[in-house]
């Protein structure tokens, strides 16, 4: 893949994480403490129901054909991964979990290092017509791209996703607003 040209449409990014925790109601926390609960050994289906829940509602029944052991060695392989690439591979080993479902997973468990893909963060970034379901464009692009904005404006990465994820719900029900 040659090189990506992100060119972020939010403007300000504090007016827009906080537009998100307007819109949000608890759901981050519900999924954080999900995740809290995985890092404590509960490496059970409810917990990565809620998790998955948080990111796209109607993909639960996608992972109903996971058996409960599936479930529970994918997430205890997820977190005590070395590499990015290794937790997504076991993650995406479960039926119904493709990149953008792994990266929430991913970000629910470990928010500092990971960051969420779908349609709406790269709209946000300007690319929208990318394929944001390839993993090498997830680990070699857009994670490194958005680590590096975040750290230019000096806020967290679950900010600058909640950021971009905002800017492009409000775009979505207002027309053009970049």
């Amino acid at each position: 893949m040659a090189f990506v040209d992100f060119q972020l449409k939010v403007d300000d990014i504090s007016y827009w994480a906080k537009q998100y925790l307007e819109y949000d109601q608890g759901a981050d926390e519900k999924a954080f403490e999900a995740a809290r609960r995985i890092h404590g050994g509960d490496w059970s289906r409810s917990n990565l129901e809620v998790i998955v829940a948080w990111k796209s509602r109607r993909r639960i029944r996608l992972i109903a054909d996971n058996s409960d052991s599936e479930i529970a060695d994918a997430l205890q392989l997820a977190l005590i991964a070395k590499e990015p690439r290794s937790a997504f591979g076991v993650l995406m080993g479960l039926s119904g979990i493709a990149v953008p479902m792994a990266s929430a997973i991913l970000t629910a468990i470990d928010q500092e290092k990971y960051t969420i893909i779908d349609y709406r963060a790269v709209e946000a970034l300007s690319v929208p017509e990318i394929d944001y379901s390839n993993l090498k464009f997830y680990l070699h692009h857009y994670l490194p791209a958005c680590k590096r904005m975040a750290r230019e404006r000096n806020v967290d990465l679950r900010t600058f996703d909640r950021a971009l994820w905002a800017w492009s719900e409000a775009k979505g029900k207002k027309g053009d607003i970049g």
